[in-house]
């Protein structure tokens, strides 16, 4: 049922595009949407460096995961197949201008700064911010007051929210600054700084990866901020396209089942 449901507003969104008038230039820049189902292919762009949204399964190298899922079935509800583009967090922004993918599904949070420069997806979830530490040193830190310390190093991926929280937040911290596919949480695991700054979706998944990590200060959420899939901004029908689908699948309970699969509480 739903699939037929599916098809006919995917249907209905064609049709509309096609017999609108357009100007010689828009009949040139169709629409991803349109591109997507002539060619058969939907591009997504995914880092492959966040559990549980984006990861590489070592055993068969192939993407899994949370929003891997979602693509997955994004591609099949078009009736289409999925192509997954690798990226990462510093050139993201870039990737998604220059037309490297269609969307971008990696556990992307908005921000004012991305939301300049490409478009959101109406949100399918929310995230929130903590102090990642070394579980043996959990009880030195009380408050993230404690934690803007010019004695202290924070560590955190160049391109990602939390490069430009820690700037902002915690400013008297000194800084390590990781570029991918290395990961800020490698440097807290090695020593080599104090602390990180997880969501609670990555957090919880490092946790039981690194039973030696700790997520401090859960009762004190910073920077609660939601979640949602990044497309390039001038394209105005794949967004309605995708925020229409987005729509369907909460109605339907998708995204509860799919949270409570990949262990994302709380969305």
């Amino acid at each position: 049922m739903f699939q037929r449901i599916f098809n006919t507003l995917t249907a209905i969104v064609t049709s509309a595009l096609l017999l609108a008038p357009v100007s010689t230039h828009a009949q040139v820049n169709k629409s991803r949407l349109q591109k997507i189902q002539e060619t058969g292919i939907l591009r997504v762009g995914t880092t492959g460096d966040f559990m549980p949204m984006s990861f590489r399964d070592p055993s068969s190298n192939e993407f899994r995961g949370h929003q891997i899922d979602a693509a997955n079935d994004l591609a099949k509800d078009l009736g289409v197949k999925v192509e997954f583009v690798i990226t990462d967090w510093k050139s993201i922004m870039t990737a998604v201008q220059s037309d490297k993918f269609d969307i971008a599904m990696t556990g992307t949070s908005m921000s004012v700064a991305r939301a300049k420069a490409a478009a959101f997806s109406i949100p399918w979830g929310r995230n929130a911010f903590f102090p990642l530490v070394l579980k043996k040193n959990a009880a030195k830190f009380k408050s993230w007051e404690s934690m803007n310390d010019p004695k202290l190093t924070a560590a955190y991926n160049l391109g990602t929210t939390f490069e430009q929280f820690v700037q902002t937040t915690l400013p008297k911290v000194k800084v390590k600054r990781v570029e991918s596919p290395a990961r800020d949480f490698q440097e807290l695991l090695a020593g080599k700084v104090d602390f990180t700054v997880a969501s609670l979706i990555e957090g919880a998944a490092l946790m039981k990866q690194y039973p030696e990590l700790q997520l401090i200060l859960l009762d004190k959420p910073k920077n609660s901020i939601p979640m949602a899939f990044l497309m390039p901004i001038d394209d105005q029908q794949w967004i309605n396209f995708v925020n229409n689908w987005i729509i369907i699948k909460q109605q339907n309970g998708y995204f509860t089942e799919l949270n409570k699969q990949w262990g994302l509480s709380g969305q």
